[in-house]
Formats: C-alpha cells, structure tokens, sequence
C-alpha cells in the first residue's frame, strides 16, 4: 500500500493517506493548482490570513470541501501561532474560520475532536502538517508543526492529548506527515538548533554553523516516543519547495504565497 496517493477529485488535485481512509476517515491535503486565487492567480489558496481575496478563498475552500464530500460551513480552523497548544473542539467551536479569520480559534496550532462530522482544517506553505487519528474511539487530532512547534514537541503532545482527553491508546493511534519541505531544502542555523532540547541527531551539519533539519525526522521521534506504533506513521515523503510548482512553498516563494489545506473528518 502506498503512503500517500495525489489524484485528481472534481478537477482539483489533493493528496490522501491510504493508511488513515482505510480506517474510516476523510482525509487530504490540497495541492496549488486549479484554483480561484487573486494572490497567486489561478492557484487554490485555502488561508484568510495571507492577504488574498475573501470571496475567492472561500470558492477555493468550496472547491476542496467539495472533492472531499464535505461542507465548506463546518470547516473548523485555528490561527496557527506558532507554538505548542492544543484545543478540544466542542459543538459550539463547528464552523469557527470556516468564512472569518477572524473567528478562528485563537491561540493554539492542534486541534482534536472526537465529534463525527467535524471537519478540522488546518494551513500549510512548508511547515509540517500532521494527522491523528484513533479508530477505536474515533477521536481525530491536525498539527500544524513548524520549526517552533516542532522543537516544542507539540505533535507528540497531541496524542498524548488525545489520550487524556479521550481514552485513546496510543498503540491504537495513526499519523500522517503532509507534504512539507524536506531536510533537502530546509537549512537553519544554530539559534534553531539550540531552541531543541531532543533529536539533535535531526540537525544535519552543512557549514559554517548551519544544519539541514529532518522535520519529518524529528515529528516521527516524537509520535513514537509518545507510544505510536512505526508501522502507524505515514509519510507522504513530499518536500513543498522542491516540488514548487505542485504545492505552495514559504521559502521558495519569500513569503508571498498561498497556503495548503490539510483535512481530517472523521465520517
């Protein structure tokens, strides 16, 4: 079985994990193309917050809700700070940043659910996106994982979330690491370095006081430390800026891009 599979769903492309839709989810990450975007023409950005068109983002997330069977109004979002916290979505969060930025939950990068038919949806141009997902209690969890909430740890803190909040056992649980930039790409100097406590076997040496990171590397450690079974991570193994033209990239772009949806729903 393949860890990941790009396919084109009523003409826009997006990526799955088999191993987290055969155990009864909806999952997927969008892809750049085909879209309704004023920042970046003709692309599917999915993010409010980059400056682009209101209404032409909301024909975009339309588009995706669309190719995953989903309804575009129950999108639930968060602002994606750049740290460790994690929210348990509740009735009254459904819908929060699906059509506002501003009404997206405020303060955290993790959401986690165990409520069927809530579509988390989470925003990514390089930073790692991870799922979770637990087919025992049906308890779903998104991460939005830059360099700052990797070194925070903040993936295995989810599943360990998911586990107090939930019951989940973590030999129960599956992950999925999204299209993000790959050690190939992704050079940092030693400020970052020294930001992690853990895996510094992550940082490869590149000169000069610079290191390449394995952010793939480094979320997997920590799923696995946190009880995750190997053989349950996915990895969809894809670097956003050296596949510029397929997905949005942070770094290749200098900052002005759109951004990747990621999705996951449990039916």
């Amino acid at each position: 079985m393949k860890s990941f599979i790009i396919e084109n769903r009523n003409n826009i492309w997006l990526g799955s994990f088999p191993l987290i839709t055969a155990a009864g989810f909806i999952n997927g990450c969008s892809c750049r193309l085909h879209g309704e975007s004023e920042l970046v023409p003709g692309n599917l950005n999915l993010a409010l917050h980059v400056g682009d068109a209101a209404d032409k983002v909301a024909a975009n997330r339309q588009l995706f809700a669309d190719a995953l069977g989903l309804d575009a109004l129950r999108f639930t979002t968060c602002q994606q700070v750049h740290g460790d916290k994690i929210k348990v979505v509740t009735e009254k969060e459904i819908g929060s940043g699906s059509a506002d930025y501003n009404e997206s939950i405020a303060g955290v990068d993790a959401l986690i659910t165990k409520i069927s038919n809530i579509p988390l949806l989470l925003f990514y141009a390089d930073c790692v996106p991870v799922i979770l997902a637990d087919p025992r209690t049906g308890a779903i969890g998104i991460v939005h994982a830059g360099w700052r909430g990797t070194v925070a740890e903040i993936a295995g803190k989810t599943a360990k979330a998911m586990q107090d909040s939930f019951g989940s056992c973590a030999g129960d649980l599956l992950a999925a690491i999204g299209p993000s930039i790959g050690s190939c790409c992704y050079e940092v100097d030693d400020f970052v370095r020294q930001k992690a406590t853990g895996y510094k076997d992550c940082f490869i040496p590149n000169g000069q006081g610079k290191y390449k990171l394995n952010l793939w590397k480094m979320n997997i450690g920590q799923l696995i430390d946190a009880g995750l079974m190997p053989e349950n991570i996915a990895v969809a193994g894809i670097c956003t800026c050296h596949n510029n033209e397929l997905f949005f990239s942070y770094r290749a772009e200098q900052g002005i891009t759109g951004r990747m949806g990621v999705c996951i729903c449990r039916k």
